[in-house]
């Protein structure tokens, strides 16, 4: 009504009637559910916003942004300048709005959320279609801001219209209702209310300490007791009080030697602090200098700490396990070893008791290598048997073999006797304290005599048990197979009264009997399995040598899984051929197997530096006087460890005083081009036992001039290596005395020069022969005979009593009455 009042009074005044303003529907709201991962979901209002259009007085519509303008004068009364400025300073306002929005976001993305509740979604309302998509005002803000219009108004602010009130965003018009509420505060001259929500950097955000924001600085205080306690260090420290800080003890390890510096590290002290105390003992050192282990113990215990002493060998503690317990130990099969004097049938005997005829391809016929063989009795029971070469130059393959068995049988034949290399053996069996049989081979042979034998053996303190002794002796014949079952008794009462037993759920360890290194196959070690059960896979360490079990073959050539106590097999695997009779185990971990072999190799080293090392005056002068010898230098190649061994202890023992072999390297596998190009090197012999030199190796050889020898008996390698080094040997030089003669007178002649006229008065007198001129008993000259004349004629010798002439080459002082010495020089080979 009053407006439409207004309007006829203003037509009766002649105006021209005008439409009231209104504002029309720009926005169409309504709702979407949104659904996410992990099921959740959120029900959203969008807006489609539509061209807004103001309603002009003459019924037409007009552009936005010119009725905004016209009603902001109509409004305000304000310039088209001040218009701009203030719609300049809004959008600075809806910028700086934005960006805090935007920092507001960021900071709740960092702030854990909790699951939302999912809410039944409100009824369907039909949507129109949508240009665009955006985040509603609430209702209540935008009320609340059109309340706010008039105000701003009286205070010469430009009225917002609803969109750039929706435009904005709840967050901002928030804010803006904060500002609003301080300024008013501020003229009322009242303490504006906190906010309980700071914006920009002055908000303070309690969120989870995580790995990507522990590093934010912004994020990160100290403690309120860190700051107390530091203040109140740096109270202490402004006020010259020293303060003390608690020691703490440690146990400090100590190995053999051990720098200065590394001990202070150890001890957390300083380096100053133990050169100081050394010092006061009388010690001068430096920081890097190294010290015993004694000395590290005192300074540990003058600080005050707890020292342990350690030891470089301790790495091989627990290396080949602890004892068995009782109850744990099974019965096994017992070990015996073969012994005796070469010849005298061990091999055959063996072969008898296997069926198998090992000695026929033996070379030279005798046994060269030590092998290990397991035989059933007829009775069922298992027994292991190792065969030891008997020649000489084997003595450390038969201490191997008495070293790793239960039993020795010590063979001797019935027509040859006990001979050094039996007695050699019972030395061994004695020494490795294993009980003995004795097996009198060859009785069935004629001139057989095994009395002779019993008799023989009692001068070495064997008894046997025929002759009421407790040495069970047995009469066999390895060629007519017969006395086998009585040995095989005689082995199994043995045994028995042993009690042999072993465990074999644990990892096994043993003793390798050979070594070898084959083409195809790498190194090879036959090994003895004492206790335990070796596997395929595990871990094996010997000596100074590694690997993991790749198989493992029985002595009959068969691949097998696993091989218990006393059982002998063939290892593949390893990385380097281990030394024969060396120990072995089974390791936990290839680190523990490389942290023991490293030991053992520098071990091996320094033992091997030292021994080299001369530190006395005595034995650098027996270094100049063996620097004299004449050396015979070799390269020996062999098939398996055990023969190198043999024939480098045959030739060490053939060296003299002027002459000795020089082994230049020994090696087990075939001879190779880098073996002939250390023998070229050193000038040395190339020796192959039962092993051959491959074609690169042979032109290599050739080239360079280098003799390559193959042997298969080591008998004859041994005899050619002698008669070599023996014509390195000094000859021995003889004087033979022939005759003295006397010089009667001295006669002038020309063209000659003086000569003598002498007379033979003992033996005779040679032309060619050397002389000596004796004068009073002393020897003047030293010479040959130029002339020996008998009369006018030359003659070739003068006997006794007859008289001559005699001159000397290149010598002219001869008196009357000196006596002329004749003798010859002869020569005479040495040999070792």
């Amino acid at each position: 009504m009053t407006e439409t009042k207004e309007a006829t009074e203003k037509t009766l005044r002649g105006a021209a009637p005008r439409k009231p303003l209104s504002l029309k529907r720009t926005v169409d709201a309504g709702h979407v559910k949104q659904s996410f991962s992990h099921g959740r979901s959120k029900s959203v209002v969008v807006e489609k916003k539509k061209k807004r259009t103001i309603s002009a007085p003459g019924g037409g519509d007009v552009d936005t942004l010119e009725s905004d303008e016209a009603q902001d004068s109509q409004l305000g009364g304000l310039s088209t300048n001040e218009l701009d400025a203030r719609r300049r300073a809004l959008e600075l306002e809806r910028e700086r709005a934005e960006a805090e929005e935007a920092e507001r976001i960021r900071l709740e993305a960092l702030r854990p959320k909790p699951e939302p509740v999912q809410e039944p979604p409100p009824p369907a309302v039909e949507q129109p279609p949508t240009e665009a998509k955006v985040e509603a005002t609430p209702a209540p803000v935008v009320e609340e801001a059109k309340s706010r219009q008039p105000e701003k108004a009286k205070a010469g602010e430009a009225p917002r219209r609803p969109e750039q009130i929706a435009k904005r965003g709840p967050r901002a018009l928030e804010v803006e209702a904060e500002a609003e509420e301080e300024s008013r505060a501020k003229k009322k001259g009242a303490k504006p209310p906190k906010s309980p929500v700071k914006t920009g950097d002055e908000r303070r955000e309690r969120i989870k300490l995580t790995i990507n924001n522990a590093f934010d600085e912004a994020q990160r205080e100290r403690s309120l007791a860190s700051l107390k306690r530091r203040r109140e260090r740096e109270k202490l420290r402004q006020a010259g009080v020293v303060q003390p800080r608690d020691k703490v003890m440690r146990e400090v390890i100590i190995p053999e030697v051990i720098t200065i510096q590394e001990l202070s590290n150890r001890m957390t002290e300083r380096a100053v602090d133990l050169i100081k105390l050394l010092m006061g003992q009388g010690a001068m050192h430096k920081i890097n200098d190294v010290i015993d282990a004694d000395t590290a113990e005192l300074i540990v215990r003058e600080f005050g700490h707890t020292p342990k002493r350690v030891s470089e060998a301790d790495v091989e503690e627990g290396f080949g396990g602890e004892t068995d317990a009782e109850e744990n130990l099974q019965p096994r099969a017992p070990v015996v070893t073969i012994m005796g004097h070469v010849d005298h049938g061990k091999t055959s005997l063996l072969d008898a008791i296997r069926h198998t005829d090992v000695a026929a391809g033996e070379a030279g016929g005798i046994t060269q290598h030590i092998g290990a063989y397991q035989v059933t009795t007829p009775g069922g029971q298992r027994i292991t048997f190792i065969d030891t070469p008997g020649h000489e130059a084997f003595t450390a393959m038969r201490q191997r073999g008495a070293k790793a068995t239960d039993i020795v049988v010590l063979v001797v034949a019935a027509d040859d006797g006990v001979m050094p290399q039996t007695v050699e053996a019972i030395n061994h069996a004695r020494s490795a304290g294993v009980p003995l049989i004795v097996a009198i081979n060859k009785v069935d042979k004629p001139g057989a005599d095994p009395n002779r034998v019993r008799t023989a053996l009692l001068q070495h303190e064997i008894v046997v048990e025929s002759m009421s002794g407790e040495t069970l002796e047995v009469e066999v014949s390895a060629l007519k197979k017969t006395g086998l079952d009585k040995l095989l008794e005689a082995i199994a009462l043995q045994a028995e009264l042993l009690q042999l037993g072993a465990n074999p759920e644990r990892p096994a360890d043993g003793v390798v009997i050979e070594a070898k290194l084959e083409r195809g196959r790498g190194p090879v070690g036959t090994v003895l399995v004492q206790r335990g059960t070796l596997r395929v896979g595990d871990i094996v360490v010997a000596g100074s040598a590694w690997g993991r079990v790749r198989a493992l073959i029985d002595d009959r050539g068969e691949i097998v899984d696993e091989a218990g106590p006393s059982v002998p097999v063939e290892i593949l695997g390893f990385d380097s051929a281990p030394e024969a009779g060396d120990p072995f185990a089974v390791v936990e971990s290839e680190a523990r197997a490389r942290e023991i072999t490293d030991y053992r190799v520098r071990k091996r080293r320094q033992t091997l530096g030292s021994a080299g090392t001369a530190r006395t005056l005595e034995q650098m002068m027996q270094q100049l006087k063996e620097a004299g010898r004449k050396e015979f230098p070799l390269v020996i190649k062999g098939d398996v460890q055990g023969s190198v061994e043999a024939i480098a202890g045959a030739l060490r023992k053939l060296g003299t005083d002027e002459v000795e072999a020089r082994l230049v390297h020994t090696g087990v596998g075939g001879i190779t081009e880098s073996d002939v190009s250390l023998a070229s090197a050193a000038r040395a012999v190339l020796m192959g036992f039962n092993v051959r030199a491959n074609a690169q190796a042979k032109l290599a050889a050739d080239q360079a001039g280098v003799e390559i020898r193959y042997y298969n008996i080591i008998y004859d390698l041994v005899d050619d290596v002698k008669k070599a080094m023996s014509g390195l040997l000094a000859p021995t030089v003889r004087e033979i005395f022939l005759g003295n003669a006397e010089i009667l007178e001295v006669f002038n002649i020309s063209k000659i020069g003086k000569v003598a006229g002498c007379r033979v008065t003992e033996g005779k007198v040679e032309r060619g022969a050397k002389v000596r001129l004796i004068r009073d008993n002393v020897v003047i000259h030293e010479g040959t005979l130029s002339t020996l004349k008998r009369f006018k004629d030359e003659v070739r010798e003068v006997p006794g009593g007859q008289e001559c002439g005699m001159a000397f080459a290149n010598y002219q002082d001869i008196r009357k009455g000196d006596v002329i010495e004749c003798f010859n020089i002869e020569t005479i080979a040495r040999s070792l």
